[in-house]
């Protein structure tokens, strides 16, 4: 008797491979949405950086590229410098002068110092944020160290400048009505690996009396 040939069949259930492809597509959404959180992890950081400068948020300060328009107004408010230095950095850093008095709109110019206290040559970067927090936004700087990474010496003494002003507008902001002084803090972190060419070492550094 002829055999009849033998027709290899699929046996597998079609629950079995409903489940098989529906475990593959969650499988592939899941390393999406992982993809996704590693990249906005790495992103978080410049856009919160971002978003501080452009709106104000947590006291951080602005930048202007020249004066106010309107000019100063008659209105007056005092501006207190503070300065900090993180643990790993050896250098010494502080304010000229401990807070002046400036009418709101005024370009104004003044000084830190910081001297490397270090037998070796060493670098940081500022930090820096203004109290109360609400004001980071009506606080314009046109110059400051805290723009780059400053690298100094061994041994090397430096004075910094500042040059900014208190924007006008703030009048217009009546939560700010009661409002008579400012604190401008900064806090020098180390840096690893320096940049060559830092601005502070050039001759920007010089004093050319207020803007």
């Amino acid at each position: 008797m002829d055999q009849k040939p033998i027709i290899s069949q699929d046996v597998t259930p079609k629950a079995v491979r409903r489940g098989l492809g529906r475990d593959a597509l969650v499988a592939s959404i899941c390393g999406g949405v992982v993809a996704l959180m590693v990249g906005a992890s790495y992103a978080a950081v410049p856009f919160y950086n971002w978003f501080c400068r452009a709106t104000g948020f947590n006291g951080t300060t602005q930048v202007a590229t020249s004066a106010p328009a309107t000019g100063p107004i008659a209105r007056k408010i005092a501006v207190r410098f503070d300065a900090n230095v993180a643990p790993g950095l050896p250098w010494k850093f502080e304010p000229e002068q401990s807070e002046v008095e400036v009418n709101i709109g005024q370009v104004t110019t003044i000084y830190y110092t910081v001297t490397n206290q270090a037998a070796r040559t060493t670098a940081g970067q500022a930090a820096y944020n203004v109290a109360p927090l609400t004001v980071g936004s009506y606080f314009q700087k046109i110059n400051c160290f805290c723009f780059t990474e400053q690298t100094m010496a061994p041994g090397e003494k430096r004075e910094m400048p500042v040059v900014f002003y208190v924007d006008p507008s703030i009048v217009e902001d009546h939560d700010n009505d009661g409002l008579g002084t400012i604190t401008l803090s900064y806090t020098f972190y180390p840096v690893r690996d320096p940049v060559a060419k830092p601005l502070a070492s050039g001759d920007d550094d010089k004093r050319k009396g207020n803007l």
